[in-house]
């Protein structure tokens, strides 16, 4: 089966085209900076290697130009959108119906950054491929088995009723990804899996597995909530942003593009939200580039403690995301002294991981660690053929 996957940010498309015979990716690209006054599409496979500069006023543009690029290979049999929040809905992946559309719509005042260009990515793509079948995945289901202990605030319980707040969790399909690799590394059943995944990039959560499901997760009913990231906070005090407001005499709205926009590392650095011109900068002897590295791997070091306390018999930990897979050096300021939890770390392995998947703990390690490389949109292609291919 062909499946097209399709990631739809406010001001990106990006695509992936596999043969699922093989699960090979035979074209992956972006059509980047939609609506500015020059967009950039990029692609590389069979043979194609494309950078150049396009025009791109809105998704239904930028479609065109992926779909010339795709005029020449197997025409997608079915079409998998990324979809970020699903609220409470269970399954990893369903039929993009008219009701279905309904609903992300709705929940778009949960995700207001990242639904409203989903939904656009799905109405923009039916219009170039009316005949096929389209699917969503969403990033918040896998995080649904969570237990009512873990996913409820301590707020007056009609919050939860009337408004559905609580937390969601995100980066459900990487977590997933990663979890079912782990277990077959481990020679186990993916239901049998027990462990922490740690998806460290730009954004971070960490998730809490317990035999195949999803107990706990960083990240809560936004992605602002959670462990120190490129420019979020994570956790807060709630009563900073109070005290924000009535000091600084600013709105709601400013004080979330602060926690939202300049926080966590670009705002603990005051340089950037890269984290490798921060480890470039600290090796300078740049004072708080060096707090913020300490920061980041602390806060990272206390989720695995607390999931660690949680979780009976935990198997593995596992690092995928940007930071995650190629951050040697914050791995090992994770890692580094946490023999007595369990967690034996080979500062050599770690050295010498290379993707896609490498261990990087010692042999006689009771809990081992990995290096994983994620892929979202191979597990949404997984997702799309398992609905569609009945119907192909």
């Amino acid at each position: 089966m062909i499946v097209l996957v399709l990631n739809c940010g406010s001001s990106s498309v990006k695509f992936q085209l596999f043969d699922m015979a093989t699960e090979a990716a035979l074209l992956r690209g972006a059509v980047e900076k939609i609506g500015e006054a020059t967009s950039l599409l990029v692609c590389e496979g069979e043979g194609k290697g494309i950078n150049k500069q396009v025009s791109a006023a809105n998704h239904s543009e930028a479609f065109n130009h992926m779909r010339g690029l795709l005029a020449d290979l197997p025409q997608p049999q079915a079409v998998g959108h990324r979809v970020v929040f699903g609220g409470e809905i269970q399954e990893n992946a369903v039929f993009a119906t008219p009701e279905i559309e309904s609903l992300i719509e709705s929940y778009s005042a949960l995700a207001p950054l990242h639904n409203p260009p989903n939904l656009a990515g799905i109405r923009a793509a039916r219009q170039f491929y009316p005949s096929v079948p389209h699917v969503a995945a969403f990033d918040t289901s896998y995080h649904q088995t969570m237990p009512p202990r873990s996913y409820l605030y301590a707020i007056p319980y009609d919050f939860y009723e009337k408004y559905r707040i609580r937390r969601y969790g995100f980066h459900g399909i990487s977590h997933n990804y990663v979890a079912e690799r782990a277990a077959r590394l481990l020679a186990i059943h993916p239901k049998d899996f027990t462990g922490i995944t740690a998806h460290l990039g730009n954004g971070c959560s960490l998730t809490a597995i317990q035999r195949g499901q999803a107990i706990d997760t960083t990240m809560g009913m936004t992605p602002l909530e959670g462990v120190m990231m490129g420019t979020r906070s994570g956790d807060i005090d709630a009563a900073i942003i109070f005290h924000l407001m009535d000091r600084l005499g600013i709105s709601a709205a400013e004080v979330q593009r602060i926690l939202q926009k300049e926080s966590g590392v670009k705002g603990v650095s005051g340089l950037s939200n890269d984290l490798r011109e921060i480890e470039a900068a600290a090796a300078d002897g740049h004072e708080r580039a060096r707090l913020t590295l300490e920061m980041y791997a602390y806060r990272v070091r206390k989720y695995i403690g607390a999931y660690l306390a949680v979780l009976a018999n935990p198997q593995a930990l596992i690092f995928m995301g940007g930071v995650g897979e190629r951050g040697t050096a914050m791995r090992e300021r994770i890692l580094s002294g946490l023999s007595h939890v369990g967690i034996r770390f080979d500062a050599g392995r770690n050295r010498q991981a290379t993707p896609p998947e490498s261990e990087i703990t010692t042999p006689d390690s009771p809990i081992r660690a990995f290096v994983i490389a994620t892929n979202e949109e191979l597990m949404i292609a997984r997702e799309t053929q398992r609905l569609a291919a009945p119907q192909a």
